[in-house]
């Protein structure tokens, strides 16, 4: 059976940091499109981050971008989102997925069960 298992979540201050990883199994990991995505209270799901299984191109969302990096190591089946400059709106559920590509849904996809951030003021 597929799974993926997030760990690394928990409270911080606001500028503080995490680190978010993700580590797979009964699938091959470099064969899929790996992303980070977020739920936060009383809004939709949101992609955060992916990084491509064709080329290693990453791709970040605006409200992340230059404060967060998503990186893969396909040897060990690990992904990893380094969180720096923590906001409190970046209070979140965050998922981690394998998927077809990073730029649609779409095609067989396999989700983690979540793991909370919660950013302090």
């Amino acid at each position: 059976e597929e799974h993926l298992v997030e760990s690394g979540g928990g409270l911080v201050q606001a500028g503080g940091s995490l680190r978010l990883s993700c580590a797979a199994s009964g699938f091959t990991f470099a064969n899929y499109a790996m992303g980070w995505f977020r739920r936060a209270p009383g809004k939709e799901r949101e992609r955060v981050a992916c990084i491509s299984s064709s080329n290693g191109a990453t791709y970040y969302a605006d409200s992340v971008k230059d404060r967060f990096t998503i990186s893969s190591d396909n040897a060990k089946n690990t992904l990893s989102l380094q969180m720096n400059g923590l906001k409190p709106e970046d209070t979140a559920v965050y998922y981690c997925a394998a998927r077809a590509f990073c730029s649609a849904p779409g095609g067989h996809e396999v989700w983690g069960q979540g793991t909370l951030v919660t950013v302090s003021s």
